[in-house]
């Protein structure tokens, strides 16, 4: 007798992936964010392959492991996922200083942040 399996945490017609430890502050990345929300996974993709943002490339890395978990894990049809919800929250927060004048210390935060993109499949195939 095994123990029972967990339940899923997203609906069936959900599938979802977490990117962790981005070296970004989660303002900039919440902005990344709004490029994809609500749009189908094709078109997120390529907004995020020719966006200018230095952390648009770890978001689509993300996008496109939710892609390919749902195909592979949960059988859904990647021609009709969209992005059903994109996101951000803070993660940890490097601590660095530099020394200013008259003996003082100017603190320079190094913030990270995590994106969490959720795909769902809608009604229409193609």
């Amino acid at each position: 007798m095994g123990t029972e399996k967990n339940p899923r945490r997203v609906a069936d017609n959900e599938a979802m992936a977490i990117a962790r430890m981005l070296r970004t502050s989660p303002q900039k990345l919440n902005l990344v964010a709004g490029l994809i929300r609500g749009k189908k996974v094709d078109k997120a993709l390529a907004d995020l392959t020719f966006s200018k943002l230095r952390i648009a490339g770890d978001v689509k890395k993300c996008l496109q492991s939710a892609i390919a978990n749902a195909e592979n894990n949960h059988n859904l049809d990647v021609d009709s996922l969209i992005v059903a919800e994109a996101w951000v929250g803070k993660n940890l927060v490097m601590k660095r200083g530099r020394p200013r004048a008259r003996g003082r210390f100017g603190k320079i935060m190094k913030p990270f942040s995590e994106i969490t993109i959720k795909l769902r499949q809608s009604g229409e195939s193609a």
